[in-house]
């Protein structure tokens, strides 16, 4: 199967070279019931008078704010890395395609309700009516589009399930080869591989009497790469009506909100994936493993990728195992460990696009019951008063008495899922009484003050997130406001306190008072800046020195520590903490001397120092001190920045760039009418020749945010463009020039 696969994948770009003239008339006849209307902004508004059609106009405006994006997760998602980037992407690409099946994908879409097929096709249909009408885009791989492709790509979180496996234990499993020839009834019993990450986004909703006009207030604040998701807005007459952003390629808004609410979804720690340790026997030359009192076939499957060697396409064969758990991920020794996880695309590609038709609290409900939401919690409010929290979607229904943070014995049937946990039993929040809730990736049990759930009443697998310090900073800033507006929602999530410094600020100043009792140089060089420290509010803001000095001296001190990837950022501030008081200050000392060499002083500004700067708009942003750049107040989340800007020297610079954290922002009003303000990292568009690349770049930088518009008569009074993609053919009706030109 997976070499028919390859060959097909091998002979698409010359078998689909060529777009025929029937398929080209059906594009154009169903473009006539498209309309798309640029802003001022450029964010495209687009109309269509079905489902389809407005599914076929969004991927359309995708395609022409940035295709490449558009492609390669298309590229990514089937395991084709490797044909574009080379060698260095086979073990990414076999990582995909232990899981995603392209025949598989082929076969469900065959099989798909009508109506969703319909989406499916109108996806397809809409990027390569794009291809077509555009035909000095040159795609790296795919030239067609096909139907079935979203059923490999049905969520758009930052990082999927998937990607939470490890290259490393992959390679250490089949990089050299799997033949255990010289083993003989072994027993597996590793330890995990799933290594946690330190991601983040926010999600605050404020109930009707927290709120100063007696709506509920919603804040989408996810924390991505900065270009990971663009600002659309989609609509048709089959009450589709959702605006937010939505993941390069796909057809469903995913942080947004329509007429009647709005969701967020914050990624999360619950426990959706598993791990199984295997017992392996041998006998005559076949694999087994052992359940039960019974021993499985274990045959070996046979994976050929693809990748790009110069200018030519070699392939390299892997031999893998699956159990009836999944994939066999990694091995220890002679330990094998398999790895099961949510796998229902259809069900997962249903909820995130009804979940964008949601007319009220209960019709939410019934979405979130589909339970395929695997790596998220969703934060809710609507405009009958209702606001929400649900902690996680798919949580399988597991044994506790068994340590399901370790893999778990596979060859023990108790360990095996009994189904799902049904929403009712997993940790949500209904309308608490404190009247707001918050989620910054962090513990549950603290999402709403003293309203919060119980943590006695549910399964340790269910939480495991620990707390953070945006998650503390939440708490202590919506605990404060007994009135908000859309305005002080987001002065809020833009508050500039670095609660991390709570501590380690003061031991840092412990230390130095301890030194300058026996190191006269010592004490003279860094009075000063210890002095400014001392005075620090712990707030951050363009014009601060202290900030400089506290986070590159934080940064600095984290490098000594080992196994921060293994530790929540409260035991790696713990950690810090704990350091010796010689290791904070050498730390310190270097840190001023670095940024006298660098800038002439020591006395920098943090907005000297941490900018924004978009030049090429390409996946993988270069960084240049000698170009055009914005100063940012904001700061890592790490620290506690609720708007977490994370940025790092690059090859070549001195001054810190942010590539990631606040991306799309939006605070949404549910009111008889729905109000909301917007911001996205740079512009919408990815071609630095578009007016619309960087013009967003200042108010962002600014925290400023701008009016969605959301109602067609605003809309239409705040066109830049507007333009029917039947009579496109390639050229803006308005100018004669392509959009995205």
């Amino acid at each position: 199967m997976r070499k028919l696969v390859f060959l097909l994948l091998l002979s698409t770009p010359l078998m689909a070279q060529k777009f025929m003239g029937e398929e080209i008339a059906r594009w154009k006849n169903q473009a006539k019931q498209i309309t798309i209307i640029r802003d001022t902004w450029g964010i495209p508004h687009v109309y269509g008078k079905t489902d389809a059609d407005a599914v076929f106009g969004l991927l359309y405006a995708q395609c022409e704010d940035d295709f490449e994006r558009v492609e390669m997760n298309y590229i990514n998602a089937e395991g084709r890395l490797a044909e574009v980037e080379g060698e260095s992407k086979l073990f990414n690409d076999l990582r995909t395609q232990l899981f995603q099946d392209t025949l598989r994908a082929i076969a469900i879409y065959k099989d798909s309700p009508p109506d969703l097929k319909k989406l499916m096709d109108a996806f397809a249909d809409g990027v390569n009516y794009f291809i077509y009408a555009h035909p000095t885009v040159k795609p790296k791989l795919l030239n067609r589009f096909q139907p079935w492709m979203p059923l490999l790509f049905s969520e758009g979180s930052i990082g999927s399930d998937i990607e939470s496996i490890s290259l490393t234990d992959l390679k250490n499993m089949y990089g050299n080869g799997t033949d255990i020839s010289h083993h003989n009834d072994l027993k597996i019993d590793g330890s995990s591989s799933l290594k946690p990450d330190l991601r983040g986004s926010n999600g605050f909703a404020i109930a009707p009497y927290r709120s100063a006009t007696g709506n509920a207030i919603l804040l989408i604040n996810p924390h991505t790469s900065f270009y990971f998701r663009p600002e659309v807005h989609v609509t048709s007459e089959d009450g589709l009506n959702a605006y937010g952003a939505v993941t390069w390629g796909q057809f469903f808004i995913y942080q947004g909100f329509n007429s009647h609410c709005g969701w967020m979804h914050p990624s999360s720690g619950a426990d959706a994936i598993d791990e199984y340790s295997e017992t392996i026997v041998k006998r005559n030359d076949s694999l087994f493993y052992k359940y039960g009192s019974t021993l499985r076939s274990l045959p070996p499957e046979k994976i050929t990728l693809a990748y790009k060697k110069g200018n030519k396409i070699s392939s390299r064969e892997f031999t893998v195992y699956h159990t009836h758990h999944g994939p066999v991920i990694t091995k220890q020794g002679e330990q094998w460990i398999s790895v099961r996880l949510m796998q229902e695309p259809l069900q997962a590609l249903t909820q995130s696009f009804i979940r964008t038709k949601s007319t009220g609290f209960e019709d939410f409900k019934k979405v979130m019951d589909l339970r395929t939401n695997s790596s998220n919690n969703t934060v809710y409010a609507d405009d009958k008063g209702n606001i929400a929290y649900w902690h996680g979607n798919f949580i399988p229904r597991r044994n506790p008495s068994f340590d399901w943070t370790s893999p778990v014995d596979g060859s023990n049937p108790e360990t095996e899922w009994k189904g799902l946990h049904t929403m009712e039993e997993t940790i949500h929040l209904y309308n608490p009484a404190i009247g707001w809730i918050q989620n910054c990736n962090s513990t549950p049990f603290t999402a709403a003050g003293s309203s919060s759930p119980d943590k006695t009443k549910y399964p340790a697998y269910m939480a495991p997130d620990p707390e953070n310090p945006r998650g503390i900073n939440a708490v202590r800033v919506l605990t404060r406001e007994p009135a908000f507006t859309l305005e002080k929602l987001i002065a809020a999530a833009y508050d500039p306190y670095l609660v991390s410094f709570e501590e380690l600020i003061p031991s840092l100043i412990s230390a130095y008072e301890s030194a300058a009792m026996t190191d006269e140089e010592l004490k003279t060089k860094l009075n000063e800046p210890i002095n400014l420290l001392r005075q620090w509010d712990k707030g951050y803001s363009e014009t601060s020195i202290p900030t400089t000095l506290a986070i590159v001296w934080g940064n600095e001190l984290k490098k000594i520590l080992n196994q921060i990837p293994e530790r929540s950022e409260l035991d790696i501030i713990e950690l810090m903490i704990k350091t010796s008081a010689s290791d904070k200050i050498k730390v310190f000392s270097s840190v001023i001397d670095q940024l006298q060499l660098d800038f002439g002083t020591w006395k920098v500004a943090w907005g000297e120092i941490n900018r924004f700067q978009r030049l090429t708009g390409n996946i993988t942003e270069t960084f240049d001190d000698g170009k055009m750049s914005i100063p940012v107040a904001s700061a890592s989340s790490f620290w506690g920045s609720l708007a977490s800007f994370e940025s790092s020297k690059y090859p070549g610079t001195k001054k810190m760039y942010g590539n990631t954290g606040n991306s799309f922002v939006a605070v949404v009003e549910f009111g008889k009418k729905v109000r909301a303000k917007s911001l996205l990292a740079g512009g919408e568009n990815s071609k630095p020749s578009s007016p619309h690349f960087n013009d967003q770049a200042l108010i962002y930088s600014k925290g400023q945010f701008k009016d969605v518009w959301f109602y067609k008569e605003d809309v239409t009074k705040h066109a830049e463009r507007t333009y029917h993609l039947e009579r496109l053919n390639n050229f803006s009706p308005l100018n004669g020039k392509p959009w995205d030109e």
